[in-house]
């Protein structure tokens, strides 16, 4: 009777907080400018980004992105195309919506704040905020803005390309451009996430994948396996644990596969948040858009099996992930009988009352109970595996 009741509350949290999860993507930064379009959908195709904006009045010109793309999202199933809407990152936005997501675009006209109960897509209305490629300069306050909704529990998607790639004449490209928002904030913190983008132009094709461990939810995501990554002029990271514990390779350019330098792919916590960050923009890619520019497949193209798509994808579901707390005061007593399982974690006791752990949703069930909790508490818990005796397993897991 207790796990059915522990259980009940579970799936009601689970559909409080995983219900509406809306994912915003930035096109006000010229990612429609030049050949690059790194937008979902844009039904009138008349921006002049150089360096722009400017409406012009034929529809001759770079993809003018609108709020909502069109057709319907509701209307997507899992037999959709990539070309179902107009965008070189339509595939991906697509695929954000099978997962139960609402995705929009911050249109050119748009404002980046947070905490402005006046603005209809102020980023408190949203779990992520991707930004693929910008190539104008955040603002101060637009940069104060990103940082506070991060550090209150929002996600941020980071997306760079090569050093010397400005696409509307402006003199700033995307590497430049993350590193003022990093280096040039309110906050006097110079490197919040942990990573600096390096001022390289490489393409390489990278089977050096971090050591990461088997609870990690980007390399071991429910979206499947990845085993290479692939930059068509892109540039590298460095991290610095020092600075942000949290900080992690995912991918590497060069040996080893290990360290702070040559990082391709890296992931972050940053207070109650969440950052990704890719320095290339073509794995995100789908071949569709602007008719006038020169259409790139790195989405699906690349790296076959889907490589790039899974890691995109493993991604953006850990950060749209909700880490929803719950109590389990009511379950306290020792473990009943020890017990194998994959990963041969240790038995132990809950923790004591009023302990606060955290679900992941991404973890598929066991065989071992009907019904199953995976919990986790912050990136710096511990391992330790709960079998109490009521027969219910807890697994209160690193992230």
């Amino acid at each position: 009777m207790k796990r059915l009741f522990f259980t009940i509350i579970l799936l009601g949290l689970y559909q409080i907080n995983f219900a509406q999860i809306k994912i915003l993507f930035d096109a006000k930064k010229a990612e429609s400018a030049s050949n690059a379009d790194w937008i979902i959908d844009a039904d009138a195709h008349n921006l002049d980004w150089n360096p722009g904006p400017i409406v012009k009045s034929s529809n001759t010109w770079q993809s003018n992105a609108q709020r909502i793309p069109t057709p319907a999202q509701s209307t997507i199933t899992t037999s959709t195309v990539d070309t179902f809407w107009n965008g070189g990152l339509s595939y991906w936005a697509i695929d954000c919506v099978r997962k139960g997501y609402t995705v929009e675009t911050l249109p050119y006209n748009g404002t980046i704040s947070f905490g402005t109960s006046t603005n209809a897509q102020d980023l408190s209305n949203y779990k992520v905020f991707i930004v693929c490629e910008p190539n104008i300069l955040f603002t101060a306050a637009e940069k104060t803005a990103i940082l506070n909704f991060v550090n209150a529990g929002g996600s941020l998607f980071v997306i760079s390309d090569h050093n010397v790639s400005d696409r509307n004449n402006d003199t700033y490209d995307s590497p430049h451009i993350w590193n003022d928002l990093f280096q040039n904030n309110s906050t006097g913190n110079t490197n919040p996430f942990g990573f600096i983008f390096d001022y390289v132009d490489t393409s390489v094709t990278s089977t050096r994948l971090a050591n990461l461990p088997l609870t990690d939810s980007i390399v071991h995501g429910s979206f499947g396996a990845f085993t290479k990554i692939k930059w068509s002029g892109g540039t590298t990271m460095t991290i610095n644990p020092l600075v942000n514990p949290s900080v992690k390779a995912v991918f590497y350019s060069k040996a080893p596969t290990s360290g702070n330098n040559n990082v391709m792919v890296a992931y972050a916590r940053y207070g109650n948040g969440k950052v990704v960050a890719f320095g290339d923009s073509s794995p995100f890619d789908d071949g569709t858009g602007d008719s006038g520019d020169v259409l790139y497949n790195g989405y699906t193209g690349d790296v076959p099996p889907d490589n790039h798509r899974n890691i995109i994808m493993n991604s953006t579901i850990w950060l749209a992930m909700n880490d929803t707390a719950c109590s389990v005061n009511r379950w306290t007593g020792a473990v009943s009988k020890a017990w194998e399982n994959p990963y041969n974690w240790g038995c132990g006791t809950i923790p004591g009352p009023n302990t606060v752990v955290y679900i992941d949703a991404n973890k598929p069930n066991y065989p071992e109970v009907s019904s199953l909790a995976i919990c986790k508490t912050l990136y710096t818990a511990p391992t330790v595996t709960v079998k109490v005796n009521t027969g219910f397993r807890l697994d209160i897991v690193g992230k």
